[in-house]
């Protein structure tokens, strides 16, 4: 079933999308909520003149976007994660976590432009997301998962046994 969006749905679309969903998800939830309108001929046309007239709007919108999308070039995030066995992660990053690091570098972006695929990563190395800032504007983002542990230093050797057993035979004759 196609729809417009009124509103932004995370993990669907933007406001003013135009998109495809299941009749379901369309008229249980997206309709009475009032997030989306049918994709009739007539709401097309009201869509179309509506983006017309917010043109100067959109320019701007579009134009704050490409900035926030040279900031994320030159952005490069590191996501420190807990690791397991070899290289999978306890737990998972998500969009969240990535949305987090991002502001902490200086790039604010919410988490519902963020767009991760597969929703999560398990594993430690370099991953990508898509972050959507306009209709128009994407960018795919690529960040690293490290240990955030630091390497255990080598473990010290072992003194040797007759030593101690040498101080204690001394210890007993001095006694």
């Amino acid at each position: 079933m196609e729809i417009i969006l009124k509103k932004d749905v995370e993990n669907l679309g933007l406001e003013f999308d135009t998109v495809n969903v299941k009749p379901g998800y369309a008229r249980n939830f997206l309709l009475p909520q009032g997030y989306a309108l049918l994709a009739t001929p007539k709401n097309k046309a009201s869509l179309e003149a509506t983006l017309e007239s917010r043109k100067e709007e959109e320019a701007k919108l579009v134009a704050d976007a490409n900035g926030k999308v040279d900031q994320l070039k030159k952005t490069k995030i590191t996501i420190p994660a807990k690791v397991g066995s070899g290289d999978r992660l306890f737990g998972s990053i998500n969009n969240a976590d990535l949305s987090e690091a991002l502001s902490k570098a200086g790039v604010q972006i919410d988490k519902k432009y963020i767009k991760i695929p597969g929703n999560t990563i398990k594993r430690t190395g370099t991953a990508s997301a898509i972050i959507r800032l306009h209709r128009n504007v994407e960018h795919n983002f690529d960040f690293d998962i490290v240990d955030e542990a630091p390497p255990a230093p080598p473990a010290p050797k072992a003194a040797p046994k007759a030593k101690v057993e040498d101080t204690e035979t001394a210890s007993e004759e001095q006694a």
